[in-house]
Parts: structure tokens; C-alpha cells; sequence
């Protein structure tokens, strides 16, 4: 649970950052106190049930996408995730995936 709180906490300090606001206008905002926000962000605490839905509504976004962290992989992260696919993958998806990159590779 460490790990995700952390990232929650970067998605959520991602979000009201785009927004262009303090912790303590977000708090406000949702009604929470501003030292549980921050917190939150920290990935101190992990958010209770109806904050992640006052998150979500606030930022106008589905809930799904408070937990959408793919953009926080680093490199060997993705790499790692990519070895994983390839290596489990039928003889189908391995030539999908020879294809994909051959068509990126191309447009670069």
C-alpha cells in the first residue's frame, strides 16, 4: 500500500498543481483540513473512500483516473514491463508488437 499511496499522492499533487492551486484552496474546497491534504500528496495517508470521490468530482475526472500513474514508470520501469511482454507473448502479439515498434521507429 506504500507504493500506491505514494503514487495517489503524486497523481493528486499532479492534478491541483494543473489547476494552479495551494493545498490549502484544494482543502477548502473538498473540505478537508489542509494538513491531511498534505499528507495525501506525501503518500502518508491514503485517502478515505468518499476524498477520492471528492478528489475525482472536483478535478472533474473519473475516479479510474486519479489511479492512472503510468506516466511516473521510469525507464526501467517501462523497459522491464516491455521484456515481461515479450517474453510472455504468443506468436501473434510478438509480431503486433514487431510491428508497432517498426511503424514508431519509422515516424522518428
Amino acid at each position: 500500500m506504500a507504493q500506491l499511496s505514494k503514487l495517489l499522492g503524486l497523481r493528486i499533487r499532479e492534478l491541483r498543481k494543473s489547476k494552479r492551486l495551494t493545498q490549502a484552496q484544494l482543502a477548502e474546497a473538498i473540505g478537508m483540513e489542509t494538513t491531511n491534504l498534505c499528507k495525501l500528496e506525501n503518500g502518508c495517508q491514503f485517502p478515505k473512500e468518499e476524498n477520492i470521490e471528492k478528489l475525482a468530482a472536483f478535478f472533474n475526472v473519473a475516479v479510474k483516473e486519479l489511479f492512472d500513474f503510468e506516466h511516473f514508470q521510469t525507464a526501467k520501469d517501462i523497459q522491464q514491463d516491455l521484456i515481461f511482454a515479450i517474453k510472455n507473448a504468443t506468436d501473434k502479439d510478438l509480431k503486433m508488437y514487431y510491428k508497432l515498434i517498426s511503424a514508431v521507429r519509422e515516424q522518428v
